[in-house]
């Protein structure tokens, strides 16, 4: 039976906004997490007008990476990592978003990172817009509802692509475009949010607004491709989606009919425009249906054709039911979008659905699709962990969860799966997206830090540090 190949890279994920720190240090701007409080399982992380004296603003220091950067990366060779999923922090390179030239500070830190990656032998896996828009493209533009933000996109990438051209070989354009399509989007990820100040999920939802905004992602990401493949030939560019695998709640035809709709606008709309390169046909009895008019230059139909991507990622974490035609099901929580209850599957701390077999199953659904080379970026199970007096954390629920997983994945490489990398999410401490909690703890190591923003940074091994160091040293065989 076949089973990973003998280059799949193993390794692990974080993102700036929530790991680096240093938020204000060596020129770096404001971004939309700098401006956002933290929050719990039960009260929503909210969005603030300038800084409130008093309020924890979680990624200020984060988990501090950018001054024990070394320390971590050391800790990822040990583990025995082949890539290093991370992202750049696009206001520690221009700090405004608008700026014409870049901060060389920031550009050294990066330097230094990816120095010492390669050093292991670890290839760098950077995503180049990860949940942290400048603010000061939501002050002048509205984020990306306007069209002058594909500039300040393009403007990053040619700056990146240069100075770490020999550095870098694998990017992704956007993480998780798809949250464009829901209404937390606009905060996370759109920046459609001037003059708005209120919870994540407060915001008023104008989805002409949301889809314009996405639009010009879709422009950006074709545009970075299209440079990388013209001016870099060695790159390999990816797209990024946040897969929420939806069944249908019974085999009522509208319950199938309702998946199959959520389906193509929340998990295929996005990867078939950046991998097929063009908008799909029933996108176009949606926006009739919500009176959304996509305005297009002339040449972006072209664009989205000449930069679709070389190779899918995803982040997949749990599944959901939609569709309630016989009024029986209830409500669950998940990872940006809430479902109905799988009566089949548990659920987390946090109350997000697990589903290994789902993986199989999306893999091969995604595969069938596309056809080109895929990696699972983000997966991972957000726990409360303890930590002993000893130091020690006893993650078995983590290491169950992750080894259910790979099974799948290795089942999914033997129907045929062109899988070539797993980086499960959070390998080490950070701070939660959705939350901006402490205690939502993903790691395979433990930060000392806590939820009122206490703790020294110390960082120590759980358990499934060493059982993810022997996956990794047995290529998925001895799980």
């Amino acid at each position: 039976m076949k089973t990973f190949r003998k280059d799949f890279l193993w390794g692990g994920a974080t993102a700036a906004n929530q790991y680096e720190g240093a938020w204000d240090v060596d020129g770096k701007g404001v971004a939309i997490p700098d401006l956002c409080t933290n929050g719990t399982h039960t009260i929503p992380k909210r969005i603030t007008d300038g800084f409130e004296e008093g309020t924890l603003y979680p990624s200020h220091e984060a988990t501090d990476f950018y001054h024990h950067y070394k320390e971590d990366i050391a800790l990822f060779a040990e583990m025995g990592f082949k890539t290093f999923r991370m992202s750049i922090a696009w206001t520690r390179i221009f700090p405004t978003g608008l700026e014409e030239t870049p901060n060389e500070k920031g550009l050294e830190f990066y330097d230094a990172v990816f120095d010492e990656c390669l050093k292991y032998g670890i290839k760098p896996l950077v995503t180049i817009s990860h949940y942290e828009m400048p603010y000061g493209l939501v002050e002048k533009y509205n984020g990306w509802e306007s069209r002058e933000c594909i500039d300040c996109y393009v403007r990053y990438c040619e700056t990146v692509f240069e100075r770490y051209q020999d550095k870098v070989k694998y990017w992704l354009t956007f993480n998780e475009i798809n949250a464009g399509t829901m209404v937390m989007g606009a905060t996370l990820s759109l920046g459609t949010i001037k003059d708005y100040y209120g919870t994540m999920m407060g915001v008023k939802d104008e989805p002409q607004v949301r889809y314009q905004a996405l639009h010009h992602q879709f422009v950006a990401s074709a545009k970075a491709v299209k440079l990388a493949h013209e001016k870099y030939p060695q790159f390999k560019m990816g797209n990024m989606i946040c897969f929420i695998t939806m069944y249908p709640s019974t085999c009522h035809p509208e319950d199938i009919l309702e998946a199959q709709k959520q389906m193509r606008m929340i998990n295929w709309f996005c990867s078939d425009i950046q991998v097929r390169g063009e908008y799909p046909a029933y996108a176009e009895r949606f926006f009739e249906e919500n009176d959304i008019q996509i305005k297009k230059e002339p040449d972006d139909d072209v664009l989205l054709k000449e930069g679709v991507v070389d190779f899918y990622t995803l982040s997949y974490y749990m599944s959901n039911c939609v569709g309630n035609a016989t009024g029986i099901a209830k409500a669950v929580e998940g990872n940006i979008v809430a479902g109905l209850k799988n009566p089949y599957l548990e659920a987390s701390d946090w109350g997000w659905q697990i589903d290994p077999k789902g993986l199989r199953y999306t893999l091969n659904e995604i595969y069938d699709r596309y056809q080109i080379p895929i990696m699972v970026v983000e997966n991972g199970l957000g726990a409360k962990d303890v930590k002993e007096a000893d130091g020690s954390v006893h993650d078995s629920y983590r290491i169950d969860y992750l080894k259910k997983h790979i099974e799948q994945m290795k089942e999914a490489v033997a129907d045929g799966v062109d899988l070539r990398g797993y980086t499960p999410w959070g390998c080490i401490d950070l701070v939660s997206a959705s939350t901006g909690e402490m205690a939502k703890r993903y790691g395979f190591i433990y930060v000392d830090k806590y939820d009122d923003g206490t703790g020294t940074l110390a960082r120590s091994k759980k358990d499934s540090f060493c059982w993810y160091q022997n996956v990794i040293r047995t290529n998925g065989e001895e799980l």
